[in-house]
């Protein structure tokens, strides 16, 4: 727990809030309380990590929290919010550079109104681009390791340094920065290099994508996506649908019967049934399947 000594510290930094309920910061709209909760700018970012290390106050850094669960429990120390003070879009030419804060849907926007194409599979993703980059989000096709060209990023020793994307190890839902030496590296932009292309197909293909979610996701319930990484060989909500488990509900949590692979919290779930679920799903696909099935989400 936090001295008022440490909130005071914390405070004369950034606009540091206290007893931050993050059922208002996750899609799930589950999660008690972060103990302290910032979104900072990139100039107290670094001022932020080095007091918290000099307290010994742990740090959890969460982008749009549109791929995590936060325990009913709340979260102990500090949360560092890389969204909207971290953000913006800029396109020279056929590269576009965004903050790792910006909705990666909107990047998505800014290069279809620049005539340029790569991006549409990202159209619908509803993640920020840094959160895209450390899980090399993807859909219908296409991921960020297809465009990206290099990122900078805040280490964990405070330094600023920019890497090329063949130093990141991007693979399936996988970047460096999922590894826990780069735990402690903070992503602060992005740069990917896109195509020249007509408009109004770039429009109508983005538009397709955000169709065929609409019909086939439940996006009318909070959920954090696809709860599961596709196994090699498999699909996950196929297994999960073979395992007789459309439907299955426990408290306010439910397997959409919409789309298999999604958890959704159907109005009054905690973070507790939506674990169950998890667990009780991986527990019954393995036993009719002998497919261990893997999050995407990351429970906090």
């Amino acid at each position: 727990m936090m001295t008022d000594a440490d909130r005071k510290a914390l405070m004369e930094i950034a606009d540091v809030v206290f007893d931050e309920p993050m059922r208002d910061h996750t899609t799930f709209k589950v999660g008690g309380p972060a103990e302290a909760f910032v979104s900072p700018d990139r100039d107290e970012l670094p001022l932020l990590l080095k007091c918290a290390r000099d307290r010994d106050i742990p740090v959890i850094i969460l982008g749009n929290g549109s791929n995590v669960l936060v325990s009913d429990d709340g979260l102990q120390g500090l949360v560092i919010s890389i969204g909207r003070n971290i953000s913006g879009i800029s396109v020279i030419g056929s590269e576009i550079t965004c903050g790792a804060g910006e909705m990666i849907s909107a990047v998505s926007r800014a290069a279809a109104n620049a005539g340029l194409s790569g991006l549409e599979f990202a159209a619908g993703i509803p993640g920020s681009a840094g959160g895209a980059v450390v899980m090399n989000g993807g859909a219908y096709g296409g991921q960020i390791s297809d465009v990206l060209t290099k990122v900078e990023i805040l280490t964990a020793e405070l330094q600023f340094t920019t890497l090329a994307k063949d130093e990141l190890a991007l693979g399936y839902r996988h970047s460096i920065f999922m590894e826990e030496k780069h735990r402690g590296d903070i992503i602060l932009s992005a740069s990917m290099e896109l195509t020249l292309g007509d408009e109004e197909e770039i429009f109508a293909a983005m538009e397709d994508f955000n169709a065929r979610r609409r019909d086939k996701q439940p996006l009318n319930y909070p959920s954090a996506g696809s709860t599961f990484k596709r196994p090699e060989g498999y699909f996950a909500g196929a297994l999960i649908e073979q395992s007789g488990l459309k439907g299955f509900k426990y408290g306010g949590a439910m397997v959409s019967d919409k789309h298999c692979g999604f958890v959704i919290n159907t109005g009054d779930a905690s973070a507790s049934d939506i674990l169950y679920v998890i667990n009780h799903i991986k527990d019954v696909v393995y036993e009719k399947t002998g497919v261990t099935l893997e999050e995407e989400v990351r429970i906090l």
